[in-house]
């Protein structure tokens, strides 16, 4: 019951293309999705099957999380690549700004002309 108090709570916070468009598209074939749906609607026998669904209404929650995780973890690695390429870029123009700057020593000679 709380379960499927959490699993509403969740539908209601879903945004309206989420709601429509589904996650992830089924990789199973119109007879294969019926033989899963039908698989679905039996009674379980083992105690186990039966909690595991008491938490099917969970499921999208734990899609979105999942989406939401490799999401985070695209963008650390794609921050890491940033760091890396300033730090670089940096380094370059240190290496530039040491090449065209004058030395105290070029200051200190009499000037030719």
């Amino acid at each position: 019951q709380r379960v499927l108090r959490l699993a509403e709570m969740c539908r209601r916070l879903e945004t309206e293309e989420e709601k429509v468009l589904p996650f992830y598209l089924s990789s199973l074939e119109e007879g294969e999705q019926r033989d899963a749906q039908r698989v679905l609607e039996e009674t379980p026998a083992e105690p186990l099957a039966q909690v595991m669904r008491d938490y099917v209404g969970l499921e999208r929650f734990w899609q979105r999380f999942s989406k939401v995780k490799l999401e985070e973890q695209a963008l650390e690695r794609e921050q890491a690549a940033l760091r890396e390429q300033n730090r670089r870029l940096q380094e370059l123009l240190r290496q530039y700004l040491a090449g065209i700057s004058v030395s105290r020593e070029l200051l200190d000679e009499p000037n030719p002309f």
